[in-house]
């Protein structure tokens, strides 16, 4: 049995009650049940109370979530340089290599982000499953954000429908883009003739991405542009597909037509998280260089 996930903060307001001081912590109706029949507890100064308990300025607070249960589908696997860059009670930063899939799919069942976060989660004892808040595709590279209880995937789930949480990317795209800066607002939905790829399609989901150049270059009598994305929205392959939708598809994403001549994958790399800690509220920023390939080709 692994260490309960619990949240400890002080009085700030005589006399509210422990329901009104909670309910900043975005703790649902659904959380308090579990809290209070699968396990968990609220407690101030070290006593169990119930919600409707009167506050003192400087009463020490703490909510005790239940244990989560294991996902029993999930293996657990073991990578011993697990590349973890941020890492808290709450969440836990790393920065995914391509050719590595978030989660596992029919195609690769094993070796996935969970299977190894799985078998950290064994070893450090921490008693949850894995919840990942950002997903990359399996050959697109750079930072996700995982949570490591489901009410901080709950919150963090919350801060993504409000566009809260920051994702950048750097990018290789096919020819010399004409615009310095372009935000490409395409809706996006399934192909009708595949099970994977996405298109740009008058039914689809809204999609903003605001699209940089950082440089035009030729590399081996190919044009190109190393260009910097950010994202609005979360759509599946969405910087893929609108790239490919203005003419100028990822270097390397053989699935919407690029060229895998000279990098063996999308040339797509997440360089930057930003959002508040959803526990803290303090202001947290990544960032990450880019692969050796990919920078090898843009210093050209």
């Amino acid at each position: 049995m692994g260490k309960q996930f619990t949240i400890d903060f002080i009085a700030t307001e005589q006399n509210q009650l422990l329901r009104e001081a909670i309910a900043i912590y975005g703790i649902s109706k659904r959380a308090l049940t579990a809290i209070k029949f699968d396990g968990g507890e609220i407690t101030v100064n070290g006593q169990e109370q119930n919600v409707r308990y009167p506050l003192t300025i400087g009463d020490l607070i703490q909510i005790k979530f239940p244990i989560e249960p294991v996902s029993d589908v999930l293996s657990a696997e073991f990578l011993e340089d697990l590349p973890i860059i941020y890492e808290d009670d709450a969440l836990i930063v790393l920065n995914k290599p391509p050719f590595m899939n978030t989660i596992p799919s029919r195609e690769h069942p094993t070796g996935s982000v969970a299977n190894y976060l799985r078998g950290y989660y064994e070893r450090q004892n921490i008693a949850s499953t894995v919840h990942i808040v950002t997903r990359l595709d399996r050959d697109t590279a750079g930072l996700i954000c995982i949570a490591k209880h489901r009410h901080i995937h709950h919150l963090m789930s919350e801060m993504q429908k409000q566009g809260a949480i920051g994702r950048e990317y750097e990018a290789l795209v096919e020819g010399h883009v004409a615009q310095d800066f372009q935000s490409i607002i395409a809706p996006i939905g399934r192909k009708d003739t595949s099970i994977i790829e996405r298109e740009v399609r008058q039914d689809g989901q809204y999609a903003h991405t605001d699209m940089t150049v950082l440089k035009r270059f030729v590399y081996e009598n190919e044009q190109m542009s190393h260009v910097h994305l950010k994202l609005y929205t979360g759509r599946t392959h969405q910087i893929r597909v609108h790239a490919a939708s203005i003419g100028h598809r990822l270097v390397g994403d053989e699935l919407y037509g690029g060229n895998r001549t000279h990098i063996a994958h999308q040339a797509l790399q997440c360089v930057s998280l930003t959002f508040e800690h959803p526990i803290t509220k303090e202001p947290l920023h990544f960032t990450t260089e880019l692969l050796a390939q990919f920078s090898s080709i843009c210093s050209n």
